[in-house]
């Protein structure tokens, strides 16, 4: 059953005859979104894996035996933020934006591949094939530069499946390279010795989707349709003969007030509600979701999984949720819990749901921003891409910045994943080799103050009393060109228990260095400092005096440092 007969039976419910032609389609931003507040939540015909954990928010959190401490001891990751809008050369997004006119992704596609009336994404994914994609070199570059975990993408926004998907025929086995991806970037990681997780980002593409619905306002296609608008029997005696447009591209969702606004906009999504004159498709949409993270616990056993959005669970009816109200994520998160049981014999995995509120068996991420303080009620990842999500011109590689970016998030108690985009070949360009290279050698001397490390009582202190902060957003020319001084501190406990100080910029050779957080007179560390080390001296021994107002340490004659040193304190 293809997904607009699915949407034709939703009609039925509101009292069409099974023989009758559908009527025809309301004005587009003319049918109210149906109220949340009184509906309630869906309950999936979907089974989870036999074990412990139900369905249900209760039994997830009275069975999860907690986050597991590899995650606090690995600290630092790649988030392999990499697809088919790579392709695009035009950030994030190209997908959505390419039939946005005026965008730089709709000129990039015209150049590239012509009209979207006539060669859309689907024609993007058919020639996609990264040739120089080597996810075991890739891996082998992101654990030299000190990362313990990956991130891998699933499933993006643009709904095309990365793995040799059971139930969805828009596949990277099927089109494109012909490549199981996942399965790729699974057995790297595994070969590696590193932890990995699976994201999947397709709970909103059916309303991100939108926009290949429209078609130009002016021109010389003006009014001619995009290629969503595509059926099954357009495809006859085409590339594409047997494979559903709908499947890729979803079901046109206008008619609903907000929909179109949020679809050309660029972020929000559409106003609290539920489709309801699609509520047989959103059973169907919010099962298939569900199904095709399950396929891929099932068959990759991955250590995390990552589902995306911006509200408490994926659709809850509200933020990127919009649209139904439904239990598919415990059924995902208890059928994964259970597999993990299974397979390993306990659950050491996690689940990350951006934006939820601390719960037992749950993971938070900050994406792009820095808390204002420590953070400890829940584990949690930051992240952000260096340039964008996807690969762009002029993006700014500044190895600096991202290890400023991980002491930021590492102080405040949380875990850092970084995005470096690859070319749409697969490869890195110059930039990004450098710059991962750079971070390794930082790594390999101060690293035994981030792996493992906890947040200590203070997050960090600056010049007169002051904390100044990295700037947020992606990681580009603002926070390469912030500038540290020689009283900007961050602290960690170190998993061997001491005090590490981190001077944000390296101190001039012989000068002065005072840390007031550790004053004799504030005791904030319990006891007299008894030790002061820095990481990677190999000189004579520091010398330093704990003065009532700060601790007090000679800078050696050489220092021979980049970008942060690390005072480590007994």
């Amino acid at each position: 059953m293809t997904l607009r007969s699915l949407a034709f039976y939703g009609m039925l419910a509101a009292g069409m005859a099974a023989h009758a032609e559908p009527p025809p389609r309301p004005p587009i931003d003319s049918v109210p979104m149906a109220p949340i507040d009184s509906a309630p939540e869906v309950k999936l015909d979907l089974p989870v894996t036999a074990g412990p954990f139900a369905p249900t928010w209760e039994s997830i959190e009275r069975n999860y035996p907690g986050t597991p401490a590899w995650l606090r001891d690995a600290k630092f990751g790649i988030w392999v933020h990499f697809g088919p809008q790579a392709a695009g050369m035009s950030g994030d997004w190209y997908a959505r934006k390419m039939y946005v006119p005026g965008t730089t992704a709709y000129n990039n596609h015209l150049r590239t591949y012509g009209h979207p009336s006539v060669a859309g994404y689907k024609e993007v994914l058919r020639d996609w094939n990264p040739v120089k994609l080597d996810p075991a070199r890739l891996t082998d570059i992101y654990k030299d530069a000190g990362a313990r975990f990956l991130i891998v993408q699933g499933v993006h926004h643009d709904n095309f499946d990365l793995w040799n998907s059971r139930y969805q025929p828009w596949n990277s086995t099927r089109i494109g390279p012909k490549r199981d991806l996942v399965g790729e970037w699974s057995r790297a990681a595994r070969a590696a010795g590193i932890r990995y997780g699976v994201a999947f980002h397709h709970e909103y593409s059916w309303w991100w989707w939108q926009t290949a619905f429209g078609s130009d306002t002016q021109g010389d296609r003006a009014g001619v349709p995009y290629d969503g608008n595509l059926t099954l029997a357009d495809g006859k005696g085409k590339w594409w003969e047997g494979l559903d447009p709908a499947l890729l591209y979803n079901v046109d969702l206008r008619e609903y007030k907000g929909v179109t606004e949020a679809a050309y906009s660029p972020w929000n999504p559409p106003p609290a509600g539920l489709f309801g004159r699609h509520t047989a498709y959103a059973t169907w949409y919010a099962t298939r979701w569900a199904q095709r993270i399950m396929d891929v616990v099932e068959h990759y056993d991955p250590d995390f999984i990552y589902t995306d959005g911006t509200g408490p669970q994926p659709f809850s009816g509200s933020h990127t949720g919009t649209g139904i109200r439904a239990d598919a994520t415990q059924r995902v998160i208890a059928d994964f819990y259970n597999q993990t049981l299974k397979k390993r014999g306990k659950v050491d995995t996690f689940s990350i749901i951006k934006f939820r509120p601390d719960t037992n068996g749950t993971v938070n991420t900050e994406e792009g921003t820095i808390p204002a303080g420590i953070k400890s009620d829940q584990a949690w990842i930051a992240e952000v891409p260096v340039g964008d999500w996807y690969y762009g011109p002029d993006f700014t590689y500044d190895s600096g910045a991202v290890i400023h970016y991980l002491l930021e998030q590492v102080a405040r108690d949380g875990n850092a994943a970084i995005c470096i985009s690859p070319l749409p070949d697969g490869s890195l360009d110059d930039g990004s080799v450098r710059m991962l290279k750079e971070i390794g050698a930082w790594m390999r001397i101060n690293g035994q103050g981030i792996y493992g490390s906890k947040a200590w009582r203070v997050l960090g202190e600056g010049e007169n009393g002051k904390l100044r902060t990295l700037p947020g957003g992606s990681i580009g020319k603002r926070q390469a060109e912030f500038r540290f001084g020689p009283a900007d501190f961050r602290f960690t406990v170190g998993k061997d228990g001491a005090l590490y100080a981190f001077s944000m910029a390296v101190p001039a050779p012989g000068s002065e260095i005072r840390i007031a957080s550790l004053g004799a007179a504030a005791n904030l560390l319990g006891k007299p400092v008894g030790a002061v080390s820095l990481l990677g001296h190999q000189g004579a021994p520091l010398r330093w005096k704990q003065e009532a107002d700060a601790l007090v340490i000679s800078a050696p004659a050489s220092m021979p440092f980049a970008t942060a040193v690390a005072f480590r304190i007994e």
